[in-house]
């Protein structure tokens, strides 16, 4: 249980649910509404899944492995590496989960005759070990970072698609209607992954204030202040609920889609407001805590939308 912990399992429950759902809920049904086979295995893609989740969760070792003094101060109940975990054992589970994230990673490139990817699944790790050790200390950069990273990880499953149907079908299928319609959903759930992603890396930073500070980070609430913060989250929650609606008006795709309106209503709306509200009257450590589980609570709900968008087709 302690190692589930460390590894953040409920976060990659939501990338591997994130990923699972876009390619059979989503993906699979446009293919087969405009006739194409699929042609990466179930095997394959279970290994694309693995990756990825074996890279975040290196991610997540290496971050606790450096944060140790941080959350000492903001969470000392929970704190795992250097009290339930030795610290060379947490870095011994870093580099053994990256090395094997990385050999699956190769091994996928190899077989989409890809060497973009190779280079990605190298540049990943590399990444999150410098935004533990240095981005994230710094405004806004170290929260970019990670959120267009979050963005990252449905185009991959897309990508890879796409990459093996071109090697059977040849490069004409990346001109087809499937994969524009394809990339077009993709693209709409990797800009709210990467939305969300951003708002609550934002608030945890605001929650974790007292022990960034202690150890001289500069984060967002440090250098402008929570009160400015606190606007600046909000205007991002209001924009992404804003373009929510909008997407839904103008784009009659996402209008034909079943129970799409009380989805928006019911399953976005009211969570979104509802981290409005959390966010005007949080004051303290706790409350931020609990604008960041509505948050990711949005982000869940948002993923779980590609059941009803894959009815469109």
């Amino acid at each position: 249980m302690i190692f589930l912990q460390l590894v953040r399992y409920k976060n990659l429950f939501i990338i591997a649910l994130l990923q699972v759902l876009l390619r059979y809920a989503m993906l699979l049904p446009i293919l087969s509404h405009y006739g194409i086979e699929p042609v990466l295995s179930d095997l394959r893609f279970g290994l694309v899944v693995l990756s990825t989740l074996l890279l975040a969760a290196s991610g997540y070792v290496i971050n606790d492995y450096f944060d140790i003094r941080i959350d000492r101060i903001n969470r000392p109940d929970s704190v795992i590496v250097g009290k339930h975990i030795k610290r060379r054992t947490a870095l011994f589970l870093h580099v053994l989960l990256t090395v094997t994230g990385v050999f699956i990673g190769l091994f996928l490139a190899y077989v989409t005759r890809k060497e973009n990817y190779a280079l990605m699944y190298v540049f990943i790790p590399a990444l999150l070990w410098y935004y533990s050790t240095t981005f994230k200390r710094h405004a806004v950069i170290g929260n970019l970072i990670i959120s267009m990273l979050t963005a990252l990880v449905p185009y991959v499953v897309v990508s890879i698609e796409f990459a093996m149907l071109a090697r059977v079908h040849g490069d004409n299928i990346l001109q087809t209607n499937a994969c524009s319609t394809a990339w077009f959903w993709t693209s709409g759930f990797a800009f709210f992954a990467f939305i969300t992603n951003l708002i609550r890396e934002i608030i945890k930073d605001t929650e974790d204030l007292r022990g960034d500070k202690a150890v001289g980070c500069r984060t967002l609430p440090i250098a402008i202040g929570v009160n400015y913060t606190k606007i600046l989250v909000s205007l991002l929650v209001l924009g992404s609920f804003v373009t929510l609606w909008l997407i839904f008006f103008f784009i009659p795709e996402v209008q034909n889609i079943p129970y799409v309106a009380p989805y928006f209503v019911i399953g976005l709306s009211v969570p979104y407001l509802l981290l409005l509200f959390q966010l005007y009257r949080s004051q303290s450590s706790k409350g931020f805590h609990t604008a960041s589980s509505i948050s990711k609570v949005i982000m869940l709900l948002g993923i779980v939308f590609i059941l009803f968008a894959g009815k469109a087709f």
